[in-house]
């Protein structure tokens, strides 16, 4: 039994790409999917409301783990068999829709009403009201919420080992179980996911400044 190399560490930075992108593609399916249970919580049916309301609350109820589970080993058993990088994006895409759904309900209904109210009275409709004058109001007040959950989505990306995906976790398991340094192996694996989290959540904290300040009233 060697010790931890060169390979290893190359390993583990294939491994820690692969992550970055599992990342990206769940967020932006996410972020998709998100958007229209935003515009179903924000709706003026009534029964649309609830609808996506239920949703949310059966996602935001439920462990990420449990939903890898039911998308990658529940559709094999209906012979719908997908492949692992494929079952953990749209897995983190259901758990992001739920959340940024919420999140951005949540801007939305921050804009103050006399916005949609001044829009009506120009004669605007409903969606135009929405893309022209409340979501570029939303968009700011929703930005660094919305960095700062992508962190969370980067780090439950380690979830996805349970469905056979070599990401940064699984990799360093398979390395340690070669080597048995778990201290040397997960302490270079913690440090490349702060590598990963440490800048966006310093963009999260820094845009949250920024755009505070920016909503201030002069005196």
């Amino acid at each position: 039994m060697g010790g931890f190399t060169l390979v290893h560490f190359v390993y583990l930075l294939q491994a820690t790409l692969w992550t970055v992108v599992l990342t990206v593609l769940a967020f932006g399916l996410g972020s998709l999917a998100g958007f229209v249970v935003m515009l179903a919580r924000t709706a003026r049916t009534r029964w649309i409301r609830a609808v996506s309301m239920i949703y949310v609350d059966i996602i935001q109820g439920t462990p990420l783990l449990i939903v890898l589970f039911l998308i990658y080993f529940g559709l094999a058993v209906v012979g719908i068999e997908l492949p692992a990088l494929l079952a953990a994006a749209i897995s983190l895409m259901i758990y992001c829709s739920a959340f940024l759904g919420e999140i951005w309900r949540g801007c939305v209904q921050s804009v103050p009403r006399t916005q949609s109210e001044a829009a009506e009275c120009l004669g605007l409709t409903r969606w135009q009201t929405l893309v022209d004058v409340i979501l570029p109001q939303a968009m700011r007040i929703a930005t660094p919420p919305t960095v700062g959950f992508l962190v969370q989505v980067l780090k439950n990306t380690s979830l996805a080992s349970v469905a056979g995906f070599v990401e940064l976790t699984r990799a360093s398991q398979v390395i340690n179980n070669s080597l048995f340094q778990p201290f040397l192996v997960f302490g270079i694996a913690g440090a490349l996911y702060f590598a990963l989290c440490y800048p966006l959540s310093r963009l999260s904290r820094a845009l949250e400044r920024k755009l505070n300040v920016g909503r201030r009233q002069p005196a």
